[in-house]
Order: C-alpha cells, then structure tokens, then sequence
C-alpha cells in the first residue's frame, strides 16, 4: 500500500474516532446543559414579551442567539471531522488511480489531512471567540481541502487522458 493511501486511511479512521469521541463527551457533558441554557432564555424571552419588558426580553433572546450559535458549531464539528474521515477514508482507498507521483499523491493526501483536522477546529474556535481568526482557520483548512480534492480529481482524469498512472 503506497505512504499517500495509508495516511488518507489512517488518518480518516483516526479522524473519525476523534470526532466520534468528540461527539460522544459533547453528548454526555455539554449537550443537555447547553439545551436547557437555550430553552430557558426562549422561555425568559417569552416571559417578558408576556410581562412587556422589552429590554428583558431583548436580553434573554440575545442570550438565546449566543447559545443557539455555540450549539450549531457544538454539533457541525461532531459532523463536519467525522464527514470528512469518511471521504479521506474513500478517497484513501482508490488514490492509487490518481496520475500523479507518489511524492505529489503523498502532498495531496497530507493537504487532505490537514484541512480535514483544521476545518473543524476553526469551527470549534468559532465558540470562543467571534473574531477573524477562527474563521480564518476554518477557511485556510476548507481551503487545504477543496486544492487537494481538486488536485486528486485532476490526477484521475490525467490517467484517464494519459493512460497507466505515474507510479
């Protein structure tokens, strides 16, 4: 098995029991407080609309907003790390037809993994800060793997332009 093949597959199956593990401590420790703060401050929104308090009501959705935006990038992280260990998991089994050399495969495949672990984590980031670099990272890692992705995608139609692969 060729070194780019191996880390798509290791990596992607490693990928996805973190973000499995990941998904699993969120679940058991965070989840269900974080749904109870969410509900809460709708009801407290609620309630002062009721009570016609509109600062009270103000605050409590604004309390809302934050804790619904935590939440959605909580559960996308989950999502997005295993997702894309099962593409590194795919990709990793044919990137042998790829047309390219195993040195250029392996900086594909090494691309793939990074974006695929960045990606996230700059979406993980996201919840603790809502400046520019979180959603810096998050782009430079979706960026690490739309250029690897359209490079492997590149290779396979060059062996399919060019006949039996460089290897």
């Amino acid at each position: 098995m060729s070194s780019s093949r191996r880390l798509l597959i290791i990596g992607g199956i490693a990928l996805a029991v973190w973000g499995m593990g990941y998904g699993l401590w969120y679940a058991v420790f965070a989840e269900h407080q974080a749904l109870d703060n969410i509900g809460a401050s709708l009801a407290g929104s609620f309630a002062a609309a009721a009570d016609r308090n509109p600062a009270a009501m103000e605050a409590s959705l604004q309390e809302y907003r934050e804790g619904k935006y935590i939440y959605d990038r909580q559960v996308d992280v989950h999502g997005h790390w295993i997702g894309l260990a099962m593409l590194l998991i795919v990709l990793g089994i044919g990137f042998d037809r790829v047309n390219f050399s195993e040195r250029s495969k392996l900086i594909l495949a090494l691309g793939l993994l990074l974006g695929a672990v960045i990606f996230p984590l700059g979406v993980l980031l996201q919840t603790m800060s809502h400046g520019p670099l979180p959603r810096a990272i998050a782009v430079a890692g979706s960026a690490f793997v739309i250029a690897a992705l359209a490079g492997a995608a590149v290779g396979v139609v060059a062996r399919g332009s060019f006949g039996a692969g460089a290897d």
